[in-house]
């Protein structure tokens, strides 16, 4: 093991981490995933710039008219959580039907679960190169021609983006290139893919507000400031598993969650993603004295009141190590000792934004830590399993 790693072991401060040289960065393996979870408050920013830009507005418009009757949100990996994530928000503020069905379900069997059309899919991609993302929509062009298409990439030359310029049915829109994260997890791309999403509504009456999104860097950037090394001490502990909680659009959130832990530790910390409620019926039984267990909670205060109920019971029950709980108005009751609360600001408009994405960077942090705790390197994870793109593999009866 080397000295960086030998040190990581007893203090794995940020301050440390970000002062380090870029060199040692590169060297110790964590200088990309570090810098790309470190610039999302900025980027945030940035993204909600494009989106009122006119060229954003027009391609949104475009795949938009006319109004679709369904909306299905697609990917593969961390771009369908980000499906997850938007699914609710989006049905509540556009008043049509909104799903999130995988790349691979609508290879696979798009006959028997893509509602009928006219409708809109939108493709969320980093890199629009994986081998579900092209062949669905090709399949799609080609065998259910009502659908019209929307791709949301990261990846200005990706097939997504490049191999649908003289199609009609098709519009992309692809975000900064800064947000194509160049580590193999995706951090920053999927919080910024989450925001360009909710361009959708930035022309309804519940429209991505700039103050949401100045509340949701805020919150981010005190994270940093304030509860880094407290995740990072907590990921120091003897950590074997790891339970992700979320209600509605953060259910998504914890999906992400669970898949970045698994991914940055090789499978050395095995995960599980669940609801507050869906708990209680038979996923309680995974938690254990090496078990943390990261709570999201929601805006909606009958939601927010079930899931403090829940981690009551935890508490009450001795369940677990420690809990990360994120959310806004967090009750002391609670929390044990050894827990990390997260209190996040509200936004009086989309209220679940913020703490969507609170909750994915702190899942971010926590991975990232346990990651170098055990001795491997953030930006290339589980070599020789995962690549950051998915390689290519056989497509069985889909449109060329």
């Amino acid at each position: 093991m080397s000295s960086f790693h030998k040190k990581t072991k007893t203090k794995a401060a940020l301050s440390e981490l970000r002062a380090a040289p870029l060199e040692t960065q590169q060297a110790a393996g964590y200088a990309d995933t570090l810098r790309e979870i470190l610039q999302q408050p900025a980027a945030w920013q940035d993204t909600l710039d494009l989106l009122h830009g006119t060229v954003a507005q027009q391609r949104l418009a475009k795949a938009m008219e006319p109004r679709p009757v369904h909306i299905v949100l697609t990917g593969s990996g961390s771009s369908i959580y980000i499906g997850e994530c938007l699914a609710p928000l989006l049905q509540s503020g556009l008043g049509i039907p909104v799903q999130a069905i995988a790349a691979g379900t609508l290879l696979t069997h798009w006959r028997s679960v893509l509602p009928p059309g006219p409708g809109l899919l939108i493709s969320l991609a980093r890199s629009g190169d994986s081998p579900e993302s092209a062949a669905v929509v090709n399949m799609l062009l080609a065998e259910a021609p009502a659908w019209r298409h929307l791709a949301i990439t990261c990846n200005a030359e990706g097939k997504l983006a490049t191999q649908y310029r003289n199609e009609p049915r098709m519009t992309a829109l692809v975000l900064d290139e800064r947000t194509n994260d160049r580590s193999l997890v995706m951090t920053s791309s999927f919080t910024n893919l989450l925001l360009g999403g909710l361009g959708l509504l930035l022309r309804t009456h519940s429209g991505l507000e700039t103050r949401t999104v100045e509340i949701a860097a805020a919150n981010a950037q005190a994270m940093f400031d304030t509860h880094a090394d407290a995740i990072a001490a907590l990921a120091e502990r003897d950590m074997h598993s790891a339970v992700y909680l979320g209600s509605g659009p953060a259910f998504g959130a914890a999906r992400e969650g669970a898949l970045k832990m698994l991914e940055m530790t090789g499978g050395k910390v095995i995960t599980l993603a669940e609801t507050f409620l869906g708990l209680r019926h038979g996923p309680m039984s995974f938690i254990h004295p090496h078990t943390v267990i990261v709570a999201m909670l929601s805006a909606d205060p009958s939601v927010h009141a079930y899931e403090c109920d829940l981690l009551r019971e935890l508490s009450r029950k001795q369940l677990g190590m420690a809990k990360v709980v994120v959310g806004h108005s967090i009750p002391e009751d609670v929390l044990a000792p050894g827990d990390v609360a997260v209190q996040t600001l509200a936004s009086a408009s989309n209220p679940d934004v913020p703490v969507v994405l609170a909750g994915v960077v702190v899942a971010q942090l926590l991975a990232f830590f346990r990651c170098l705790q055990l001795g491997g390197r953030p930006d290339a994870p589980s070599e020789g399993v995962l690549t950051r793109v998915v390689e290519d593999f056989a497509l069985h009866g889909a449109a060329p």
